[in-house]
């Protein structure tokens, strides 16, 4: 067994990015700006903005976190978009998710122009993705397929089953992972709450996806040996014994499915790091785009 390590990867990516805006200031340029929009006070969004603006940090990209009430209006909040929107040196904007159910998710992503949408959720950046088109890809799906690159593994011709169909990962890497490139050429099984052999599906995977968002879904007598497993999942758990009062556990039973990968993420330091190098990614060719313009 060995484990796709997430934060490597990811520094290695932060790393290479950070040589490329020093680049990009010797020739005179913009460098990559990154807008996050955080709504309320939820934990587990300030923990991973905070993270994402560290990155930016580390990369030398410039970030600006913009701070919403939990009961701001919708039109408030479009309103936020449309300036970001009509800001030239902003190259990406990000909107923390989940919002309020006040807030349309699908409006509030819409409204984001498609050429600074580095989160990769617009209907335009989706189409392209689908056709094979140059785009921003949605940042989990992205970082997984770096992460798979980064570790060289050879995928072409596996069975990849992935359990979940969100549009934030379950589909798209679905798509990702059937397209006519390395890592890719997978025949692809996507699995959801309605499919009946699961279990049965999972034991025939070469690859398995587990981004459904349920604790330790995926147990050993579901996996075959020798299979490469990723796992999406991060839930907080309750945790006494924990300083900060709980613990994150995946999507897989990793205690008991490790010992029969290949090759497995760990939660955390997988994909989550991934996540957020993919997202810089984006912001840097936004920000490469913008400046040939």
């Amino acid at each position: 067994m060995q484990i796709l390590d997430g934060k490597i990867c990811a520094q290695a990516i932060k790393d290479e990015l950070k040589l490329a805006v020093v680049q990009l200031i010797a020739e005179g340029k913009k460098v990559p700006h990154l807008a996050a929009i955080l709504v309320g006070n939820n934990g587990a969004s300030e923990t991973y903005v905070a993270a994402k603006v560290k990155a930016c940090e580390e990369a030398g990209f410039i970030s600006t976190l913009i701070r919403l009430e939990e009961t701001v209006s919708e039109e408030k909040f479009l309103t936020a978009i449309t300036t970001l929107n009509n800001d030239s040196n902003v190259h990406g904007i990000l909107v923390q998710l989940p919002l309020p159910k006040h807030i349309s998710e699908e409006k509030i992503i819409n409204a984001i122009h498609p050429e600074k949408d580095v989160d990769g959720f617009h209907p335009v950046n989706v189409g392209k993705m689908v056709q094979g088109v140059p785009t921003f890809i949605p940042a989990t799906p992205y970082g997984i397929m770096l992460l798979l690159d980064h570790y060289k593994i050879n995928t072409k011709g596996l069975h990849a089953v992935v359990i979940g169909r969100s549009n934030i990962v379950g589909r798209p890497i679905s798509i990702l992972l059937s397209e006519n490139k390395n890592p890719g050429n997978c025949t692809v099984t996507l699995c959801h709450s309605q499919t009946k052999n699961m279990a049965d599906l999972c034991r025939d995977a070469d690859i398995i996806i587990a981004a459904l968002g349920k604790p330790a879904f995926v147990k050993a007598d579901m996996v075959k040996q020798g299979a490469i497993v990723v796992d999406v999942g991060i839930t907080r758990v309750v945790d006494a014994s924990k300083k900060s009062g709980y613990k994150l556990l995946g999507d897989v039973d990793f205690e008991n499915v490790s010992s029969l990968c290949s090759w497995i993420t760990p939660v955390p330091g997988g994909v989550g790091p991934m996540t957020i190098a993919a997202l810089l990614k984006n912001t840097f060719q936004s920000c490469k785009q913008k400046n040939e313009i």
